[in-house]
């Protein structure tokens, strides 16, 4: 199966890079040059902590790996904190006790969780304001909700024992719970803490970088232990090359599925760009993340919702899995999509019968009431 995806994705590139040469006149040229021109964005947000990683890894395995101990707890499991692609697999590997936690965490933890509280949170609460704001908390409030039973998926399918699994997962529900809590009744100072989190992974990430550059150009070790930048550009460039045909990949599945989206838009009240949106998260967060203003008040939520699990899949992460843990392709799509799913469905039946679900002219597929360019700040 998973030499199956790997052809379909090759056939993609080819076919983008066709495309390219053609004039984008079936439209896979434009996503396959995005692919390629994402590079830049992915390296300098991913180069640099996995350059530190090791260090940090280090340094916070003497603090948390005695704490994880006490209660019987992997310590491999504190990678679930960070993004997948920004430093939260090599810290999950460098931790755990156990390899296969070590994959689970790395993977599947910190693609989830790790892409929520280090990326998805801090962006869109800082991206939005006003009622567009209010919705994509409590979309992520509903997402959170699907992640103890998505995470315990995820632990099956990477080969984990069920009782294993559940006893890993129960810290990352005890955080689940908190951090609903946080949002819910203190939005403002939450948003202030990730503001601050994502704040400090920027400059981590630049500091790796700045100090790489260094080291790579004069061979002068500034601080030990540290990755050599030319080995993290591997991983970066191996994610780039997965992107160009990830990227003309999604621009089938939009194109093919376009029909179906408008009924299932129909169906839901989500209207057909509520639909395309989910897609649009499972490839790529931040344009998803961006196009939110444009949907129907109810669609803002389920979209929020959907993206806590599914945010960055078909994308970035999928690319990041191909290249460091291959066997963890497949179940990294299926848990993914499962709790992307699970959480729009809950925050779709929540919305349900919330008048402020529906448009100002009370259709659910109307304009966007009180959203659309003015909610971003």
């Amino acid at each position: 199966m998973l030499q199956i995806l790997s052809w379909v994705l090759a056939l993609c590139a080819v076919g983008g890079g066709i495309d390219r040469l053609l004039g984008n006149k079936m439209g896979l040229g434009k996503p396959f040059e995005d692919g390629f021109r994402l590079l830049g964005p992915v390296a300098l947000s991913m180069a640099g902590i996995l350059c530190l990683a090791p260090v940090l890894a280090g340094w916070l395995g003497a603090a948390v790996t005695p704490v994880y101990h006490l209660f019987s707890q992997d310590p491999g499991m504190f990678g679930c904190i960070l993004a997948i692609d920004m430093g939260g697999y090599p810290m999950a590997i460098r931790l755990a006790d156990d390899p296969a936690v070590g994959r689970f965490a790395g993977i599947i933890g910190a693609a989830i969780l790790g892409c929520t509280v280090s990326f998805t949170i801090p962006t869109g609460m800082g991206l939005f304001s006003g009622a567009v704001r209010e919705r994509f908390a409590r979309g992520i409030l509903y997402g959170l909700t699907a992640l103890p039973p998505t995470l315990l998926l995820g632990g099956v399918l990477c080969g984990l024992p069920l009782l294993q699994a559940l006893w890993l997962c129960a810290p990352v529900l005890v955080f689940s719970v908190l951090l609903m809590l946080a949002l819910k009744f203190r939005p403002e100072r939450t948003v202030r803490a990730f503001s601050l989190f994502a704040a400090g992974l920027k400059i981590l990430t630049t500091a790796g970088l700045a100090l790489g550059a260094f080291q790579h150009m004069t061979g002068v070790i500034l601080l030990p232990g540290m990755l050599p930048l030319a080995d993290s550009m591997k991983t970066v460039a191996a994610i780039g090359i997965m992107m160009l045909g990830s990227l003309p990949l999604a621009e089938l599945l939009r194109r093919v599925l376009q029909r179906p989206f408008r009924a299932l838009g129909r169906r839901t009240g989500l209207c057909s760009d509520g639909v395309a949106g989910l897609l649009l998260m499972y490839l790529s967060v931040l344009p998803g993340l961006t196009a939110l203003p444009e949907l129907s008040p109810r669609g803002q939520t389920v979209n929020a919702a959907f993206a806590v699990s599914a945010a960055s899949c078909l994308g970035a992460h999928l690319a990041f899995t191909l290249n460091a843990e291959p066997a963890l392709a497949l179940p990294l799509l299926a848990v993914k999509l499962a709790g992307g799913l699970l959480g729009a469905l809950i925050a779709w039946g929540m919305t349900r019968r919330d008048p402020a679900g529906q448009a100002q002219d009370g259709s659910p597929c109307g304009a966007p009431s009180d959203a659309g360019h003015a909610a971003i700040r």
